[in-house]
């Protein structure tokens, strides 16, 4: 299955319709129906969401945060340029060896995410991307002149389980729920916002 989340407005942005072409031929090449492919952006007017149904997408119901559960099952998560939020939040809900290593995130650079930020700042707002960085495997996506803008800092990431099961008993101890309340430049729309 697939979650799909900050897709944006692709019925006014190019660089959205790019994503979610891309999003079209990966479920196909993954064979991934898209009845099991669920998107959510707060951004997404009513005429686009009518839209993503037509093309047989579902749409989630709420705003989950990036908290989604990928409950046993293999998941692809699809998050071009969200916020570092959205990342931390997704791992905290899977915050487990079994779990992690059923999902792939297609997104901003954990390794970029790292090189940009002070540690201080990672380990303090972020720390579950912080603590996950030794666990994960990442490969960027090719550049490409004509989509710069699109998929740019983009990498596919995946968990393998024997390099989570090589982390410190004490780095899935800590499963706090992240609240960012010290976090200078959140770029995440709450819930209920």
């Amino acid at each position: 299955r697939c979650v799909c989340y900050g897709l944006g407005r692709f019925g006014r942005c190019p660089a959205a319709r790019y994503q979610l072409a891309f999003l079209l031929l990966l479920l196909d090449e993954l064979r991934v129906p898209p009845a099991r492919c669920a998107l959510f952006d707060p951004a997404f007017s009513a005429r686009e969401e009518e839209v993503l149904r037509a093309l047989g997408l579902c749409l989630l119901p709420e705003n989950e945060e990036g908290k989604h559960d990928v409950e046993g099952e293999a998941t692809v998560f699809y998050m071009v340029h969200c916020g570092k939020a959205l990342y931390n939040n997704l791992l905290w809900s899977n915050w487990s060896p079994a779990a992690l290593s059923k999902l792939v995130i297609i997104g901003n650079s954990f390794r970029g995410i790292e090189e940009r930020l002070l540690s201080r700042i990672l380990e303090r707002d972020y720390s579950y991307i912080a603590k996950v960085l030794k666990g994960v495997e990442e490969v960027a996506f090719p550049s490409h002149p004509r989509y710069l803008d699109t998929f740019n800092d983009t990498s596919v990431h995946w968990f393998p389980l024997d390099k989570l099961q090589e982390l410190s008993p004490e780095v899935w101890d800590f499963v706090e729920e992240p609240m960012y309340q010290d976090c200078e430049d959140l770029e995440i729309i709450r819930k209920g916002e």
